[in-house]
């Protein structure tokens, strides 16, 4: 006997829905809000429907988006405040502008001298309470202009530090100098930071190379949807 699956409504969109997706590779987290919001209205007969997310997800990084409609979009401020979850790779001996693989190597430092217990130091170094500064390659605004959009251009920005809390980190690396972690944390940690401010404390170099988000608060990886399966849940499908 097959269960049949339960497919949304019209209502159930306008009321308020909390959707877990897992973002694709290269997908910006506006492509997927913007698809979604096609899907439903497409679907639904519906003219106009809120849709947001709860929580940018950069483009080369996968895993969990919260993406809120109708009523519930108010709770997308509440959302973004829960703990984060997530896991990649860094790759040490080398740096980027962007922290990250949207731009190419800048500078390479050595590896040689970096044990195992070094590793581990540097985590613990950057784990609990610590001042973290944005990349310079990020959505944040100064002046009214993303830090990107000043980045872009080589216009040189002073950025602030500011306070995020690292409640896990935990690494390992048996493919060295490519470094496995997983980074439980507060709203507002920068990954990409965290990548480069760890090249740092080895007296050496690195940058985020792969990173999946794999949790929101309550909302994990294991139940998230992919595009294919959300529209097996709509009511045209």
């Amino acid at each position: 006997m097959t269960t049949e699956i339960k497919k949304f409504t019209p209502e159930d969109f306008q009321t308020g829905q909390i959707l877990v997706f897992d973002k694709p590779l290269e997908w910006t987290s506006f492509q997927l809000v913007n698809k979604v919001r096609w899907l439903i209205r497409k679907s639904c007969g519906i003219k106009k429907i809120k849709v947001g997310h709860a929580g940018t997800l950069d483009p080369l990084a996968t895993g969990v988006l919260v993406i809120c409609t109708g009523k519930f979009t108010k709770r997308i401020p509440e959302l973004q405040g829960t703990e984060k979850e997530y896991t990649g790779t860094f790759t040490l001996g080398a740096t980027t502008p962007s922290y990250d693989m949207e731009t190419e190597v800048d500078k390479t430092f050595e590896t040689a001298h970096i044990a195992e217990e070094d590793l581990d130091g540097a985590a613990l170094q950057l784990t609990g309470e610590i001042q973290q500064t944005p990349p310079v390659f990020s959505a944040l605004k100064k002046d009214g202009k993303r830090l990107y959009e000043y980045a872009r251009k080589g216009e040189d920005v002073k950025l602030e530090s500011r306070p995020v809390t690292i409640h896990k980190f935990e690494v390992d690396a048996p493919r060295f100098p490519i470094v496995d972690f997983k980074i439980i944390c507060s709203k507002g940690t920068y990954i990409r930071s965290m990548a480069n401010d760890f090249g740092i404390a080895l007296g050496s170099g690195a940058y985020l190379s792969s990173l999946k988000r794999t949790r929101v608060g309550e909302f994990t990886i294991e139940n998230s949807l992919d595009l294919q399966s959300f529209e097996k849940l709509l009511p045209s499908a």
